[in-house]
């Protein structure tokens, strides 16, 4: 069993080859990525049977989609809760290139909100020039 259908079966998923696919391409991409470039990666899978992948994923919680202001992206999530995303991690936006790229290890800081508001995820961009661009 490779390891995109161990993780895939690891959260519910029952592995198809369009699943094992689209998860070896995020897995293999190493940052996240918006349904027009897996499209593009993979080019025997229709962009409809990418999106329902991705959607199960989410539900899974195999992936999780940042918004950059540009496209949705989408990445394999580093934890596994079946519950909720914990994977919460900023990420950098390059104006000039347009890819997004995770900021591992950079903690987002603590938003106080007021009483009875109850936070479920966070999307935290720093836009900007990246080291290629420069």
């Amino acid at each position: 069993m490779s390891a995109a259908e161990s993780l895939i079966s690891a959260h519910g998923i029952r592995p198809t080859v369009n699943r094992i696919l689209v998860a070896d391409a995020l897995a293999h991409a190493g940052r996240p990525v918006s349904l027009t470039e897996l499209e593009s990666a993979l080019d025997t899978v229709d962009k409809s049977g990418i999106f329902r992948t991705l959607t199960l994923f989410k539900e899974h919680h195999l992936v999780h989609s940042i918004e950059d202001g540009d496209a949705v992206r989408y990445e394999l999530c580093h934890s596994h809760d079946d519950e909720r995303d914990d994977d919460l991690h900023p990420h950098f936006y390059c104006e000039k290139c347009h890819r997004t790229y995770c900021l591992d290890g950079t903690a987002i800081p603590a938003i106080p909100l007021p009483d009875g508001f109850l936070s479920v995820s966070v999307n935290y961009i720093v836009k900007g020039i990246c080291p290629s661009c420069r």
